[in-house]
């Protein structure tokens, strides 16, 4: 008979902090998990408390404070783990012990706001693209978005015989033949923003991720980090559909970093705008 502490092993495992449930179930179908000596199969389900579960021949972590990271990761910096082309990773940027995974990606010539943790559970719930987390942009385009563009954004276009829409999208201001924009999209479509802004001729120059959900960028400095305040957690967990936290977070870190040797340096115009109220509604 199950007791109350039997779960599922996938969901044993993210909660832990191995991964997302998608993760977790791989290393299961591999065979690299057991319970008790046997290995284990997709759909079994364990008891942690009681029952020795191994991964690789390591028991798992029962009890894990998990770790909840916020990063405005540079340009050239790659949104994983690790890279074969040896290439610099967020990771490069939080000189933490925990194993943590990025939430979701940013490409290479992107920056911005990355949340990186080791809660496998809250991982799933935000980049599964049927809870449709909303993410915000700063865009810097080509020339000037006139009215009827940036309806036609909202309204959606067609890319790869599938809809593409912007769900909001407004002018902040223009900068010498470029302009700057705010968009929100809700589905992690690779390059979704780029692609768009280019199909009605406006390539983008410059894109900063300044928010996930409830979670935003702030003035934090190009190349910093810093933990997640008790309050930011709650929030991104209702979000997700979770309704209370599975284990004790860490405390919010007494100052911030930045990874040695990092020269990167966010221009004066976008530290001046974090500083004045933002122009909105100047739609052309």
């Amino acid at each position: 008979m199950e007791n109350e502490n039997t779960e599922r092993l996938q969901k044993i495992l993210a909660n832990a902090g191995y991964g997302s449930r998608r993760a977790c179930e791989k290393m299961i179908e591999e065979g690299r998990v057991t319970v008790d000596g046997r290995i284990a199969r997709l759909g079994d389900k364990a008891d942690p408390t009681t029952q020795r579960i191994t991964l690789d021949g390591v028991p798992i972590r029962h009890s894990q404070a998990h770790t909840y990271v916020i990063v405005y990761k540079p340009r050239g910096y790659i949104s994983t783990t690790d890279d074969p082309q040896g290439r610099r990773t967020v990771l490069d940027l939080v000189p933490l012990p925990q194993r943590l995974y990025p939430v979701g990606r940013l490409d290479a010539d992107s920056e911005g706001l990355i949340l990186l943790t080791d809660d496998g559970e809250l991982t799933e719930r935000l980049t599964h693209p049927r809870y449709g987390h909303a993410r915000v942009y700063r865009v810097l385009v080509e020339g000037e978005p006139t009215a009827e563009t940036l309806e036609r954004w909202r309204r959606g276009i067609t890319l790869d015989g599938q809809p593409a829409r912007f769900n909001q999208v407004q002018i902040e201001y223009p900068e010498r033949g470029q302009t700057w924009l705010r968009v929100t999209v809700r589905e992690g479509r690779k390059h979704l923003v780029r692609r768009i802004v280019a199909a009605l001729g406006h390539p983008a120059q410059r894109l900063i991720r300044v928010a996930l959900g409830s979670l935003e960028l702030g003035d934090l400095g190009v190349g910093k980090w810093r933990y997640l305040r008790a309050g930011e957690i709650a929030a991104l967990r209702r979000e997700a559909g979770l309704e209370r936290a599975n284990s004790k977070t860490l405390p919010p870190s007494p100052k911030r970093q930045t990874p040695a040797g990092s020269k990167v340096i966010a221009p004066s115009k976008l530290a001046a705008r974090r500083t004045m109220p933002s122009r909105r509604g100047k739609n052309r």
